[in-house]
């Protein structure tokens, strides 16, 4: 019985003592330098971190931004099968018009005077056939080219296939052109014009700059170090810039992303708001283990023959997407960001003296005697009266 009431009432101190702080003056040089640094850490950290570089006095706000873009060049092929020979804009920026992108056409695979009709599929494990019972009518394979008629035909003088109905003769895109057939794209160039707006700040800005005029715009080429203001981009500067060759890169294909950083400080003495421009290649160009590399897609152009029979030219298109990617916060000084963000990181202010006093209690020769008078039990009112009308050296 004793010993479950005894442990009945350290639970009820456990759970129900109030403490109340303590102060202890100890003159010792080496817990005064713990307890100093630690509160200059705290200082540098709230100043330097959270107020300068994080710069915590600041309202944000989101970049909300829309992008057009126009693309100027000429590039010609010398190969007499495709049409036509001269390429412009409208035939090699596909399509038209994009959302916040735009594809340029380098290289190419092109089958003519396709008619629908019935042909041989190519040969494979499911298109190989002996006999007409080996092929059926009516199938279609989505990996395959067009839907199977039930009959077995020459493929060649040693293979047979099953035949299908689609447009003929069939796409043969086994071998690509090298080098790209519109190398000459590199010199190609392209406008870009983006208009940003903060909300929050009514800020508004394009990345043409107030100083620029047409003229301007008619002989100027982007560069980071002599002309950043200029929204005309050369194709192969894009693409080196994101360390990629244009050559190698147009037989093929690709994703480069045009990235436009918006990050402002809106402040009256922090400047001016520009843009800042990068490149970057956006798909996976890892030679190893690399399924389907680059970018491409067809397209077909109908006509109709002088005895009113349809007919295309399919024409599967490799070239370099460009996505233009903007992004980009903007910060004002704002009282309450000020008030909020300051309080917190003062407020680990209060951690300094539980640090030192953990050094005080756990790494300093006098510990023991320390920690005796940090920590008091009163058990009445008597000791509490006592103890408040007494000194105790080395308190206060």
């Amino acid at each position: 019985m004793g010993r479950t009431a005894n442990w009945c009432q350290d639970c009820l101190h456990y759970w129900f003592d109030y403490e109340t702080p303590k102060t202890l003056v100890i003159p010792d040089i080496a817990l005064g330098c713990v307890f100093r640094f630690t509160q200059l850490l705290v200082v540098l950290y709230v100043v330097g971190y959270v107020c300068v570089m994080q710069k915590a006095y600041q309202e944000t706000d989101s970049v909300i931004s829309s992008v057009t873009t126009k693309v100027k060049g000429f590039a010609s092929t010398n190969t007499s099968d495709m049409e036509p020979l001269f390429w412009d804009v409208a035939d090699y920026v596909i399509p038209p018009q994009g959302d916040s992108s735009f594809f340029v056409l380098t290289n190419m695979v092109v089958t003519s005077k396709q008619t629908q009709t019935r042909c041989p599929e190519f040969p494979g494990p499911s298109t190989t056939c002996v006999d007409d019972c080996d092929c059926i009518e009516g199938l279609s394979d989505p990996r395959g080219s067009g839907i199977q008629t039930g009959l077995c035909d020459n493929y060649s003088s040693t293979v047979q296939t099953c035949e299908v109905l689609s447009w003929c003769p069939l796409e043969i895109d086994t071998k690509l052109p090298e080098p790209a057939l519109l190398a000459a794209a590199e010199n190609f160039t392209v406008l870009i014009k983006n208009s940003i707006t903060y909300p929050k700040f009514k800020f508004h800005r394009r990345n043409i700059v107030p100083h620029i005029n047409s003229s301007y715009l008619k002989r100027c080429e982007f560069s980071h170090s002599t002309d950043p203001d200029c929204p005309i981009f050369r194709l192969k500067h894009i693409v080196s810039e994101a360390g990629e060759d244009f050559q190698e890169m147009a037989v093929k294909g690709g994703v480069i992303g045009i990235i436009i950083d918006w990050s402002c400080d809106l402040d009256s003495w922090a400047g001016k708001c520009y843009p800042k421009y990068s490149f970057r290649r956006l798909d996976d160009r890892h030679p190893v283990g690399n399924v389907a590399p680059g970018y491409n897609f067809r397209f077909a152009k109908y006509y109709k023959t002088p005895d009113e029979e349809d007919t295309r030219t399919l024409i599967k298109a490799y070239g370099i997407r460009f996505d233009v990617i903007v992004f980009g916060t903007a910060g004002k000084f704002g009282i309450v960001p000020t008030i909020v963000n300051m309080g917190a990181a003062l407020s680990f202010l209060s951690l300094v003296p539980l640090v030192c006093d953990w050094f005080l209690l756990t790494c300093t020769r006098k510990r023991d005697l320390y920690s005796r008078h940090k920590i008091t039990y009163l058990s009445d009112d008597a000791e509490i009266e006592s103890m408040s009308m007494g000194t105790a050296y080395g308190t206060q």
